[in-house]
């Protein structure tokens, strides 16, 4: 039975709130087992296209969101390690819609995934189950590629609540990862052209680079526009391997066969000994090799894990207080939590489990990896 008792969280202290939040993370997950489980029999009896038309009826929800739970209940069917861990609220219900997503793409291995998803924060686990699947997937993922083409879609209408007009889409992960590069690079080319005084939000500058390339198709390139894609070389067969773009997206290798008929290459080896990623004082802004050399090191944003397009460079001992502008010195934030850092007290700390990487930590955190204390079962 699941059940959270209500108390007055005035009275709580920090780490009794902290404590409070894992409660409710693991009974809501305990819920979300119950929720498949219902969902999953009533599949089995009367069908998928039943079961969603009952849970839209009764809990008054969306068809796109029940057909995705519906579709995730039928597939937990088959998972029982996910299933157990939900259940017992061992793992985020977010964690176990990834898992059941996948098994809909490959045939994954539910204990492996089941184990992580105790152990990593949202951003890091959707990479791990995205690597999973390229390996477990025929023909290095290119099969899977081909599925995610298929599905692709895009639609464009007004919005009856406020009248602005929406443009939805969903692409496969090349295809958005070249479309979120220009429009990324647009994004600074408005940036750099704006008044300070008077800045738009991100999101408002979004959409102004959206606008700016459908609108004006003749306007000037901008720069900085190169798809970064990494891999590493395996020394044992002499052939790439692990081949992945910057947030951590695997990609088949006979895919970058294909994109380097169109593209630049620029091959390029990081390496914290050579000056190109110390450039000390001699500038404020990282350049664009320190940019790729972050982008393969932090995927992202340290604090919530926004693709690295979307990120600036982030001196760790500030540059107004001497710190330089090296490779060593330097991390991938997103414009919030670029402002947690200067505006709430918020620090660079290095990560507590993988070495070599970094984690922001909240002003007067208490000890524990906070990724994972939340999530422990109650003593």
């Amino acid at each position: 039975m699941v059940r959270v008792d209500g108390v007055d969280v005035s009275g709580l202290c920090d780490a009794g709130l902290r404590s409070r939040l894992g409660e409710i993370g693991r009974a809501e997950s305990r819920l979300a087992a119950m929720k498949a489980d219902v969902l999953g029999e009533l599949a089995r009896r009367r069908g998928n296209a039943n079961a969603e038309h009952t849970a839209k009826e009764t809990l008054s929800v969306s068809g796109r969101a029940v057909r995705s739970d519906v579709k995730a209940a039928v597939a937990m069917g088959e998972l029982d390690a996910t299933r157990e861990a939900l259940a017992d609220g061992r793992v985020p219900a977010g964690h176990a819609q990834l898992i059941a997503r996948a098994a809909g793409d490959a045939p994954v291995d539910d204990v492996f995934l089941a184990e992580r998803a105790q152990h990593e924060g949202h951003d890091e686990f959707r990479r791990t189950v995205a690597r999973h699947v390229a390996e477990v997937s025929r023909n290095d993922g290119a099969s899977l590629l081909e599925r995610q083409r298929q599905q692709r879609s895009a639609r464009v209408f007004t919005s009856r609540d406020n009248g602005m007009v929406v443009i939805n889409g969903q692409f496969d992960p090349v295809t958005g990862a070249r479309l979120a590069s220009v429009i990324a690079a647009t994004e600074r080319q408005l940036y750099h052209h704006e008044d300070p005084e008077s800045r738009p939000t991100p999101v408002q500058r979004t959409a102004d680079a959206i606008a700016k390339l459908i609108c004006e198709p003749d306007a000037q390139r901008p720069t900085g526009t190169s798809l970064l894609v990494f891999a590493d070389y395996d020394m044992v067969n002499h052939r790439l391997a692990d081949t992945r773009f910057a947030d951590g997206t695997p990609i088949p290798i006979s895919e970058i066969a294909r994109i380097a008929v169109d593209a630049q290459i620029l091959p390029a080896i990081f390496d914290d000994a050579t000056g190109d990623l110390r450039m000390g004082r001699s500038r404020r802004t990282a350049t664009e090799l320190q940019r790729m050399a972050l982008a393969l090191r932090d995927e992202g944003c340290i604090g919530c894990g926004t693709h690295p397009d979307h990120c600036r460079s982030h001196h760790i001992d500030f540059w107004h207080r001497g710190g330089p502008t090296d490779y060593a010195n330097l991390v991938l934030v997103c414009h919030g939590c670029h402002e947690k850092i200067h505006q709430d007290g918020f620090t660079v700390e290095p990560h507590r489990t993988r070495p070599g990487r970094f984690r922001l930590q909240p002003p007067d955190e208490p000890a524990g990896d906070p990724e994972t204390a939340s999530r422990a079962p109650p003593p």
